[in-house]
């Protein structure tokens, strides 16, 4: 599914109206009704509704949703926060409706207004936000911030159209008053900052509604942020056949571990079998042989040359190589490593020579922050997976300039350098080299926890070794991993949530979108 900015949005909205030739009163009528519908499906036992209007069109959206609401027999009342004389457009057409209808409407323009309304506001048992849309530039402060305090402060559930009013609509910031919204049902198609926190903390429950933009419009603007949905995944996964053996689907070879750091080889190489590879090959330094050879049953390992304490040594770069030339198999590097000089040499010597795609996590991406200047020496295909301390030691920059900007930095990471990008956190943003984007929708808070990104990395790794592209391979790999923890929370809640949770659960998760895709679950 397509995700906008405010900019594409008005001109999707302008093309339909002016292009097309569907009138903007139209739109207005089928956004409204969307926001009835859902109202009424989820909120049918609140009878008493404020809606809460401004001038511009969200305003207009909010008064079909009051008339629409009225004459269903519930209880209405409109507030208005800017003075009827400053509507135009759409917005007054719905306005004047309301007024010929005889609708029950109260102006809230300043201080004094509001402190004799806010008794009523508290007595309905839902309240429509219908403040702000796309339109806002800068933070909400003054009389508006008081409504919207007001508004917060209620006990009802609050239903926002289009966006909460306050949220920054392209970058999910909130830089004044925000409206902390229990159900969004945002407009033709989701905002950019209705999925980046923290403009995703105030937006709920998210609704897409279809009003009635012509697919070729939107196909025009070429929009190049998607957001990963069900049917995006299920259409990703590798096909699987009866006439097959292991070699049918893949080799993996990971290059992991040091003392103390056996569990990420062993994550991400049990990762990289539970969504389907057909061998792997986790090669550790020679030392931890007998613990990885007790700890892996399906998995073989390759006993490598180490250093005197127990890291990758650089003479492994060549048994490494040998191995991966010989057996076509994908490269993962990193989990578990340690930073230890020779070893940080090894991962230089690994992406200069390597002719097999890599996935590169972990200390495999500190390495590469220390020599920035490898990344033109990346083999094609190769897919980065840095969390944003590290995607900020990759570009030079900070942790808080990564968060404030995921998609554009990750976007132009990716383009820059011709990889696939995967920015860790949430939401999880995947980048390719094409200038394409994609937000990933599933996952929880029990992933803040160890081990998280080794399965990640085996993920992305098996599936590639499945013939997946590494674009396909990292956005059907983000999003099979956030489902599992998603069905791991399911039975045992977000708290304790273990890294071996999510890998346990990697094959329920497949057969999860599957079986949506094919009306099975």
């Amino acid at each position: 599914m397509k995700v906008v900015t405010a900019n594409e949005m008005r001109q999707i909205d302008q093309q339909t109206i002016h292009g097309i030739g569907i009138p903007g009163t139209v739109l207005m009528e089928n956004a409204g009704g969307a926001v009835v519908a859902a109202i009424q499906k989820h909120f049918s036992e609140c009878r008493r509704v404020a809606v809460v209007v401004g001038k511009g069109n969200n305003g207009g959206d909010g008064l079909v949703v009051a008339r629409k609401l009225s004459l269903a027999g519930l209880s209405v009342k409109v507030i208005l926060v800017s003075p009827p004389h400053e509507f135009t457009g759409d917005a007054l057409i719905n306005l004047q409706i309301a007024q010929n209808l005889n609708l029950p409407i109260a102006q809230a323009l300043s201080p004094p207004d509001l402190e004799q309304l806010q008794p009523q506001i508290s007595q309905h048992d839902l309240i429509v936000d219908a403040i702000l849309g796309t339109g806002l530039r800068g933070a909400v402060r003054g009389f508006v911030a008081s409504v919207i305090a007001c508004i917060n402060d209620s006990s009802a559930p609050i239903v926002a159209i289009d966006l909460p009013s306050g949220l920054q609509a392209d970058t999910g910031a909130i830089e004044g008053a925000c409206v902390n919204a229990n159900y969004t049902v945002t407009i033709g198609l989701p905002k950019r900052g209705l999925l980046i926190h923290p403009g995703a903390d105030t937006t709920g429950t998210l609704e897409i509604a279809d009003i009635g933009f012509p697919p070729k419009v939107v196909e025009s603007l070429m929009v190049r942020v998607n957001w990963t949905r069900s049917g995006d995944a299920f259409k990703l996964i590798p096909p699987r056949c009866r006439n097959s053996h292991k070699g049918t689907y893949g080799r993996v070879f990971v290059a992991a571990a040091s003392a103390g750091m056996t569990g990420a080889a062993t994550l991400t190489s049990q990762a990289a079998y539970r969504v389907g590879a057909g061998l792997v090959t986790v090669g550790i330094p020679k030392s931890l042989n007998p613990i990885l050879e007790a700890k892996l049953t399906e998995v073989m390992t390759l006993p490598l040359c180490e250093t005197n304490v127990t890291t990758l040594a650089l003479d492994a770069g060549s048994q490494i190589l040998e191995f991966v030339e010989k057996t076509e198999s994908i490269l993962a590097i990193g989990p578990g490593l340690s930073q230890h000089p020779e070893t940080v040499s090894l991962v230089h010597n690994l992406i200069r020579k390597s002719e097999r795609p890599i996935v590169l996590d972990a200390d495999g991406l500190n390495a590469l922050a220390k020599s920035t200047k490898l990344l033109s020496n990346l083999p094609p295909q190769t897919v980065l997976t840095p969390h944003p301390g590290e995607m900020a030691r990759l570009i030079g920059g900070t942790v808080s300039e990564v968060e404030g900007d995921r998609i554009g930095i990750a976007q132009q990471f990716a383009q820059g350098h011709d990889i696939t990008l995967v920015l860790k956190g949430a939401p999880t943003v995947i980048a390719s080299g094409n200038g394409t984007v994609w937000i990933n929708s599933t996952g929880n808070s029990g992933m803040a926890t160890g081990g998280m990104g080794d399965v990640l990395t085996g993920v992305i790794t098996g599936l590639m070794a499945q013939q997946s592209s590494s674009l396909n391979a990292a956005i059907l790999g983000v999003y099979l991993h956030g489902l599992a923890a998603d069905i791991a929370a399911e039975s045992i809640g977000v708290h304790g949530l273990m890294a071996g949770d999510v890998l346990d659960a990697l094959p329920n998760a497949i057969q999860k979108c599957l079986g949506s895709r094919l009306g099975l679950t």
